[in-house]
C-alpha cells in the first residue's frame, strides 16, 4: 500500500493548525521544530518561534506534515483551492462528528449528504483555509 502524507504550508499559523487537527482528527504530534532550533538560523525575531517543520502521526499511520512559509526566507505563501485533504471514516456519526468539528469558524462548501455515488459526503474549508472532504461509504472501508 502507498501512504499519502499530506504536507501543507500556512502563513506562521502552523502550530495553531495542527494543535486544532490533534483535538479533531486525534493522533499525537510527533516533531516540532522551530526555525530558531535549527543550526545557524538566519530568522529574525518572532519568527524564530514558527515552525520549520512539525508532523502529526494520526491514528491510521499517515503522516500529517507542514511548515510556516515565511517572508523572511524568500516564501510568499498564496492560500489556493489546488488541494483538499480527504477524510475516508467508518461511520456516519464520525463524519458528522469531523464535518461540525472542521467547520466551526470555517465555511461549508458542501454539507454532508447522500451523494449519487452512494457515498455519504461533505466538503468544508477549515478556519485555517485548508479544505477537507469527508467520506463515508457503508459498502466498502475506507
Amino acid at each position: 500500500m502507498i501512504a499519502i502524507n499530506p504536507y501543507l504550508n500556512f502563513p506562521g499559523t502552523s502550530e495553531a493548525a495542527f494543535n486544532f487537527y490533534k483535538s479533531t482528527i486525534g493522533g499525537e504530534i510527533t516533531m516540532m521544530m522551530r526555525f530558531g532550533d535549527m543550526p545557524d538560523d538566519q530568522t529574525p525575531g518572532a519568527d524564530k518561534d514558527k515552525m520549520c517543520h512539525i508532523s502529526l502521526q494520526l491514528p491510521n499511520g499517515t503522516i500529517l506534515m507542514a511548515t510556516d512559509a515565511l517572508e523572511c526566507h524568500g516564501q510568499k505563501l498564496v492560500s489556493g483551492n489546488n488541494f483538499h485533504l480527504s477524510l475516508g471514516v467508518e461511520s456516519k456519526a464520525e463524519a458528522d462528528r469531523l464535518f461540525a468539528d472542521l467547520s466551526a469558524k470555517g465555511t461549508v462548501q458542501m454539507p454532508m449528504e447522500n451523494m449519487f455515488w452512494g457515498d455519504y459526503f461533505g466538503m468544508v474549508t477549515d478556519q485555517f483555509g485548508t479544505q477537507w472532504m469527508i467520506s463515508y461509504n457503508s459498502d466498502q472501508q475506507q
